[in-house]
């Protein structure tokens, strides 16, 4: 499951130690097509990945769980159009980036 691992700084209003991200494979494939198909929106990803990391509840990521076969999962907003799927294992402190694209991957 575990691809990379990204040690994270900061301080966190909602897990009691610093998160981790952690990608998968799958993820990382994902995000490479995502980089390919949108080189503009490269700042916005970089700018979310980093609030993730620093503050996974911050009101700009739009953070939300989402529903039906999805219910364990959340998602957050790179803009209007795209988001990430985010697993949460709070326990370990991980974040884990399931996969990237527009909200309808989530359908």
């Amino acid at each position: 499951l575990q691809k990379n691992i990204y040690p994270v700084s900061g301080k966190n209003q909602r897990l009691n130690e610093m998160p981790r991200l952690v990608t998968t494979t799958t993820y990382e494939k994902r995000l490479a097509l995502f980089k390919k198909k949108h080189p503009t929106l490269r700042n916005q990803y970089i700018k979310t990945i980093t609030l993730l990391a620093n503050n996974p509840v911050h009101p700009s990521l739009r953070l939300h769980r989402l529903k039906g076969k999805l219910e364990t999962f959340y998602s957050v907003s790179i803009n209007l159009k795209y988001g990430i799927l985010i697993y949460f294992i709070i326990r370990d402190d991980l974040i884990i980036l399931i996969d990237i694209g527009d909200h309808g991957l989530y359908e």
